[in-house]
């Protein structure tokens, strides 16, 4: 049985993405921070007949990483979804504000891979980072959230090129907005209704999930 490990999954795109491969035989290593969520996921997957199983991960830091990899013995693709997003004009961003966001999207992002890799390299695998369309262009009252964005993709694409004669892969994954918790503690998006679910997103990503180079939801 092939296998996925994604971070964040336990809402948003990170649980639709889980219930993606899983319906498609994959074993889920659901990462996370709130073992609730993560649990509900794994009933989910369980009433799908799919298996998986629930590792604890703060991804901002080293040694929860470090500990959740020790619990993996094989994997075959790593999907880099945690993130957050902290809204507004830039002189209301507070120094925790900066820290967390960073904190969690570069610096989880970077842990992950760099600790994913040798399981990866051994599968001849896949890693897929979760950018979205703030690392294709600057918006709005998104300044750091685009700055973290924009960190991912220039540490995907710089992997690309280092592992180019590898004989495993780093996908970059593009998409706009989607109506998911990920905006329950933001007025920026007053009603995420309108926008496009994360099953049909995590449906797009699993279909073209072959090692290419990039995956374009939205543009």
């Amino acid at each position: 049985m092939s296998t996925v490990a994604i971070t964040g999954a336990g809402s948003g795109l990170g649980r639709a993405l889980a219930l993606e491969y899983a319906k498609h035989n994959y074993k889920v290593f659901l990462m996370g921070r709130t073992d609730s969520k993560l649990h509900t996921v794994g009933r989910e997957i369980e009433e799908l007949g799919g298996h998986s199983e629930v590792i604890l991960c703060d991804v901002s830091e080293f040694a929860s990483i470090s500990i959740a990899f020790q619990q993996i013995g094989k994997l075959d693709v790593i999907i880099n979804c945690a993130g957050i997003g902290i809204f507004g004009p830039i002189e209301k961003y507070t120094n925790e504000d900066v820290a967390h966001t960073l904190d969690t999207n570069v610096k989880g992002t970077i842990l992950t891979v760099q600790y994913a890799l040798p399981l990866i390299r051994e599968s001849k695998g896949r890693i897929l980072t979760i950018i979205s369309t703030a690392g294709l262009r600057g918006k709005v009252n998104e300044s750091i959230y685009c700055a973290s964005k924009f960190a991912v993709r220039g540490f995907t694409e710089s992997l690309q090129k280092e592992w180019e004669n590898e004989d495993f892969s780093i996908t970059a994954v593009y998409m706009g907005g989607m109506n998911t918790p990920f905006w329950n503690n933001s007025t920026h998006v007053k009603d995420a209704s309108h926008l496009k679910g994360p099953e049909v997103v995590a449906e797009q990503i699993f279909n073209e999930d072959d090692g290419r180079k990039e995956i374009f939801i939205d543009r």
